[in-house]
């Protein structure tokens, strides 16, 4: 069976054509359209639309994932751990790992487990609140400030290699596109919440 984020072989590797900016024969035809292409003879009444979206953003999500040399890789900070350094930057202020969760939309227990490992590696303290000994209060280290200055730099610049193939007009265009699919994916999501509350 195909797999619409992989691949019709389930395979997430190139099919080896040389580095650079890919043409736009090779464009039209990535991974993803050649699924759509078996999926649509196998099931010709079917509406494979949908794939061409979820099955490309899963197929970026998964190289964005593997992509090895970056400037987080180079620190051992796993991107899930580097979205809870910056949430605590950004804030410049201590936070509850509940803050954390909505943050970085990660579970209860993901979160549990990477302070854990932060605090373990001396980057986020955690104090407990005056009044509730339950909560804790969440903060960065100096050690966990430096490294999130030193790496958010180097992190962008990365990032911007990635995008560089796009023309910065398209780029807006994209980062549009997937802020309104973010919003109503969200939508959905609190919708759920609510609905099992």
């Amino acid at each position: 069976m195909a797999d619409s984020s992989g691949g019709a072989d389930g395979r997430g590797s190139g099919d080896g054509g040389g580095a650079g900016e890919a043409s736009p024969a090779d464009r039209e035809a990535d991974r993803v359209a050649r699924v759509l292409g078996q999926w649509q003879q196998a099931y010709p009444s079917l509406d494979t639309a949908p794939l061409g979206v979820i099955g490309r953003l899963h197929r970026c999500a998964a190289l964005l994932r593997q992509a090895e040399g970056t400037p987080l890789a180079e620190q051992g900070v796993s991107r899930a751990e580097f979205d809870i350094l910056g949430a605590l930057r950004r804030a410049q202020r201590e936070l509850t790992p509940g803050h954390i969760v909505r943050e970085t939309f990660a579970s209860s227990a993901a979160v549990t487990k990477r302070v854990k490992e932060l605090e373990r590696r001396g980057l986020v303290q955690r104090r407990p609140d005056d009044r509730d000994r339950r909560v804790v209060h969440l903060s960065l280290t100096d050690a966990g400030r430096t490294l999130i200055d030193r790496l958010l730099p180097d992190q962008l610049r990365y990032e911007a290699s990635l995008l560089a193939g796009l023309p910065a007009g398209r780029q807006d265009e994209l980062a549009d596109v997937l802020a309104q699919l973010l919003c109503v994916l969200e939508g959905r999501a609190g919708e759920g919440r609510e609905r099992a509350g």
